[in-house]
């Protein structure tokens, strides 16, 4: 079936240069055009898929690298992005290719099957290579996952960022924060008729109930001892992580009134079965907030395939690389895909860092490429690279190898 599939695809590929923003039913295609590094070929254009750049060395390996991006809100500019190992990549013979997707919102569907179709215009156009790695970074987790998960057989490995390894579990997770501020502060967001309101009650009512973090109210402190059991539990840099996304992560996952585009994810959505907890000596007990957060179910036959709950069923190398500080794609994500890998018997495939730093996707070029060069030797040469265990409960040291540099402030520093 995958050889019709990809027979009728190439008939839908239509490739070809643009030099002009192209209109879409998505939206307005920026013009994808760059200029290849020395010693490389650039190639872009449109294709079913959005828009497309690939970037092949003269030196070509036969390696190829397919980057998958996050999402980029509900606006209308659709563009690419080049990968973020490009200059290493191109300098080590390898070559790489990214995909607009056909439309922005959280769409991983459009980005599996675009990613795909991308692939074989690559195919198409240069041969097929020794192997396809795909990268993917933040809801290019999401894509990553669902792609091994569900296509057995296109890929030969995988590199996650910072990446939605949960799938849907991400709108689980902003839903639960957003019914967690809702319930410990007394302020009835989710009542909110309009996003507008919304904003309102946040900056007028539900600000002052909490305070900020390092100025938190009593309310405030009993949110966060809850949000710290919710994103993965006393993490290096995590107060500062939650600064940078204390107010977004509330309004961050689309409302289906403004983000038609965006349903898909927000009917699946489930909070049903999230059990909270909270630090003891906060006048809160874990008892009365699973009793009192209010609880929001998924709509008929919205969980399923790529907006459905992954299993850890990989068959080829991933390695991750994940900010302990993230307050948007919470490290949590990678302890619950962890525990799936370990259901599923596939936790030998999987090999995960945590890099000790606040920030989504916040990562150096030497901790990136390192991810990188350590997944090709284990997928060429069967030698699976050092991780850690990141369902340990000394969170303390989570990282040590990995971040590089050290912060200045990290308390371990030395």
């Amino acid at each position: 079936m995958r050889f019709l599939a990809a027979a009728l695809l190439s008939l839908l590929i239509v490739a070809a240069p643009v030099h002009a923003q192209t209109q879409t039913p998505y939206g307005t295609l920026r013009d994808p055009a760059f200029t290849a590094l020395p010693g490389a070929r650039a190639d872009f254009g449109t294709y079913s898929g959005g828009a497309y750049r690939i970037e092949v060395p003269d030196d070509w390996n036969g390696g190829l690298v397919l980057y998958a991006h996050g999402y980029r809100g509900e606006g209308p500019d659709i563009f690419v992005s080049d990968s973020p190992i490009r200059e290493h990549l191109i300098s080590n013979g390898y070559a790489w290719a990214a995909s607009s997707y056909r439309g922005n919102s959280y769409r991983p569907d459009w980005g599996v099957d675009d990613t795909l179709a991308l692939r074989d215009l690559f195919v198409q156009r240069y041969g097929n290579p020794s192997w396809t790695i795909l990268h993917g970074q933040s809801m290019g987790g999401h894509i990553l996952v669902a792609s091994l998960e569900q296509h057995p057989g296109e890929y030969q490995a995988g590199l996650a960022e910072c990446g939605v390894l949960t799938g849907i579990g991400e709108f689980d997770y902003l839903a639960s924060y957003t019914a967690l501020a809702d319930f410990v502060s007394g302020v009835h967001l989710l009542d909110a008729p309009t996003p507008a309101d919304f904003m309102r009650l946040v900056q007028e009512q539900w600000l002052p109930a909490m305070g900020m973090p390092g100025a938190y109210t009593h309310r405030g402190e009993q949110f966060d001892s809850a949000v710290k059991y919710l994103t993965g539990g006393d993490l290096p840099f995590r107060e500062q992580g939650l600064a940078q996304f204390y107010t977004r992560d509330l309004g961050d996952f689309p409302n289906p009134s403004v983000a038609p585009m965006s349903a898909p994810a927000v009917r699946a959505l489930n909070t049903r079965d999230v059990m909270f907890q909270i630090d003891a000596g906060l006048g809160l007990s874990a008892s009365e907030l699973n009793a009192g957060v209010r609880r929001l179910d998924p709509a008929p036959g919205a969980r399923a395939g790529v907006f459905g709950d992954f299993t850890g069923a990989i068959d080829v190398p991933v390695l991750s690389i994940h900010d302990t500080g993230d307050g948007f794609v919470p490290f949590a994500h990678e302890q619950a895909y962890r525990e799936k890998t370990i259901t599923a018997g596939t936790s030998d495939l999987f090999v995960q860092r945590a890099i000790r730093r606040a920030g989504h996707c916040n990562f150096t070029d030497e901790e990136r490429n390192r991810a990188f060069d350590d997944l090709v030797a284990w997928m060429d040469c069967g030698t699976r690279p050092a991780g850690e265990d990141v369902l340990t409960p000394d969170t303390a040291h989570l990282g040590l190898a990995w971040t590089t540099p050290l912060e200045p402030d990290d308390p371990l520093a030395r």
